[in-house]
């Protein structure tokens, strides 16, 4: 991505009211009291089969953000004692569940240490040790390890239940033990991962919970680690690094044979969904052949079709006269899944994307069996206060919701996956999502580069972090396309690749090079233009798309991540009402080339970002309007007309 121009300057809206539990938390009991013999933070869980309440104790008076970095206003709401407190998976959703988030030991040893003897005091999850809002805000060089250590109190449940201590990320490398015994190890730093810990849990209901976690950033044995903007040395285009647990951690109970993931394809054509029920447990297969039921809810919670089979083969569900989904109308139905004891709830969008001729003969991107222009910008999912983490569920809702009103219809999550609740907001509030695979760096090949390979080791973990991506946010009716590589990023055996993605997701489209080295797999020729939008030259079976345009730089004094820094962009002009006008003027320009055959631009970019000031919004989200949003969603909706 590049940033040749600088300008300078003197100076939730869902639409079905039967999905609102799903943003909200089931009900936890609260209580505060002080060990005056351990000062350790401990938490009390009673679980039975079906519930699960937490006591929690007060630490506020032991975290505060650290003073002297950039923030958002929404840092002001954040609360050791109730952090993230939304259910993390909306897509499938237990009244069993609690949050393990808040106030845990920490450590930083060298790397062949063992376990720590002493902590170093206390973070705040589920913010990465980097962070203001962890507390901590130091880097963790990669001959380091950092250490997590918290103490609940959990009875061992009976009659089968099972305890899944459930993790969204980590960054990179994690070995969990309870008690001293090590329940599971995971590689990937975007992927939630699960351990079931039950057989981990002693007897005297006192159990400790102790995470490692190692981040090479690209270093040592892992050059190839896929890390997106992340870097030990940020700067220019590159960010500060983000360490360890940087999403939620949870626990919840389930029956000894339970539900462990769905599979939803809409099907507009036949009016049909498809749920695959997968299950897992100590008794993966029901003994009991007990089936599964999947109801189909509409937006008031009314049943629209009942069907049942078994679990982990495709049962379908009919949904006559379907309501599509789509950015102007994001409707979503309501699923409730049965399977013997175990009840979870979803939902799924019916909608469709294509690639296929129109009218006039140019291949387009087809909605729901109609040709749409996309616009809108590349986004990046960096804070200032919690860099890779939004400082709350509301901030998180507040970028798509921007997005919205400058009249975006799509978006594209450049080279980092975000928190399943950031995709949930998406179908909520009707944007297109574009999602990068997060590049590794260990290379950045030039335009017209050969294609690599890569040592088999290599290209082992990254293919599985790459489907891992695709198997976790799959059900999400706004993600239409997976993007494997970006402008030469770590990129090898495009073709195959690009098939790898196509094979495990056939229902959406693929780009397989944002910019750079097409090699003319996948369904989009995505070419970067900086700074004016440029002709993509037209395809005789894939849609022309524009990656990357834009990047047009207005740093507001006030509101600048390093005040005495440099910026990462090249020229100023006097005065930031200019960029209005630079953006409207670039506008005119999409809607000719949209006229001529191209399918889709994105603007670089949503808001800054560390030393970046090419922006909609500055870096700390303030008020202050670099655009007017009402004049760019005019422009933006002409850009959807025939």
């Amino acid at each position: 991505m590049k940033f040749p121009l600088r300008i300078g300057s003197p100076a939730d809206a869902g639409r079905n009211s039967n999905l609102a539990h799903y943003s909200g938390t089931p009900t936890l009991q609260h209580s505060a009291r002080t060990d005056s013999r351990t000062k350790k933070r401990r938490v009390r869980i009673s679980l039975a089969a079906a519930t699960l309440a937490l006591g929690a104790i007060s630490n506020a008076f032991a975290w505060a953000p650290v003073a002297g970095h950039m923030m958002t206003k929404y840092a002001d709401s954040v609360n050791p004692n109730s952090v993230w407190p939304e259910y993390p998976r909306p897509q499938l959703v237990r009244s069993a569940w609690t949050n393990l988030d808040g106030l845990w030991d920490f450590a930083i040893t060298g790397g062949q240490a063992g376990p720590p003897t002493h902590w170093e005091g206390q973070i705040l999850l589920p913010f990465p040790l980097e962070s203001s809002l962890s507390g901590i805000c130091r880097p963790l060089r990669p001959d380091q390890v950092l250490w997590y250590k918290r103490q609940l109190e959990l009875s061992r449940p009976a009659n089968g239940t099972r305890v899944l201590l459930h993790f969204e990320a980590v960054n990179y490398i994690a070995v969990v033990t309870v008690n001293g015994k090590v329940v599971g190890e995971h590689q990937g730093g975007y992927d939630p991962f699960t351990f079931d810990i039950t057989d981990a849990l002693v007897e005297s209901k006192t159990q400790n919970v102790v995470v490692k976690v190692i981040n090479p950033t690209g270093e040592g044995n892992y050059p190839y680690q896929p890390r997106g903007k992340l870097s030990l040395t940020p700067g220019d285009i590159f960010y500060t690094d983000a360490s360890g647990i940087w999403q939620t951690v949870w626990l919840e109970s389930v029956p000894a044979s339970y539900i462990a993931d769905l599979l939803i394809v809409p099907d507009i054509d036949t009016q049909k969904v498809f749920v695959t029920v997968q299950v897992g447990g100590t008794h993966p297969v029901d003994p009991q052949g007990r089936g599964v039921t999947v109801e189909v809810l509409d937006g008031v919670g009314k049943t629209v079709s009942t069907a049942t089979g078994t679990a982990n083969t495709a049962i379908a569900s009919s949904i006559k006269n379907p309501h599509l989904w789509s950015p102007d109308d994001p409707y979503l139905y309501g699923l409730r899944i049965t399977y013997g004891s175990d009840v979870v709830t979803s939902y799924l969008g019916m909608r469709k994307v294509d690639v296929r001729k129109d009218p006039g003969g140019s291949q387009r991107i087809f909605v729901n069996n109609e040709p749409l222009f996309l616009f809108g910008p590349l986004d990046q999912g960096f804070w200032p206060d919690g860099i890779y983490l939004a400082p709350s569920d509301a901030a998180l809702r507040s970028d798509l919701e921007y997005e919205k009103s400058i009249g975006c219809n799509m978006v594209r999550k450049h080279v980092k996956v975000e928190p399943r609740r950031w995709y949930y907001w998406a179908d909520k509030l009707g944007l297109l999502v574009w999602q990068d695979f997060p590049s590794p760096q260990d290379f950045r090949e030039k335009r017209g580069a050969s294609d690599r390979t890569r040592p088999q080791d290599q290209a082992v973990q990254i293919e599985k972090e790459m489907k891992a991506m695709v198997e976790t946010h799959r059900n999400h009716p706004c993600i239409m396309m997976w993007v494997a590589f970006n402008e030469g990023w770590g990129q090898y055996d495009t073709i195959r690749i690009a098939h790898l993605f196509k094979s495990w997701d056939p229902t959406r489209l693929v780009d397989d090079a944002s910019g750079w080295n097409d090699l003319g797999a996948g369904d989009v020729l995505d070419d970067h233009t900086y700074p004016w939008p440029r002709p993509v030259p037209p395809q005789p079976d894939r849609a022309s798309v524009l990656g990357e345009f834009g990047g047009a730089g207005f740093p507001i004094p006030g509101h600048l991540w390093n005040p005495q820094g440099k910026v990462s962009d090249e020229h100023d002009l006097p005065y930031a009402a200019a960029q209005q006008q630079w953006i409207l003027g670039r506008l005119e320009t999409l809607r000719d080339l949209a006229a001529k055959g191209l399918s889709a631009a994105v603007y670089t970019q949503l808001s800054d970002v560390e030393n970046e000031v090419n922006g909609f919004l500055t870096y700390d989200r303030t008020t202050v309007q670099k655009v007017s949003p009402d004049v760019v969603q005019r422009a933006a909706r002409k850009l959807y007309a025939p």
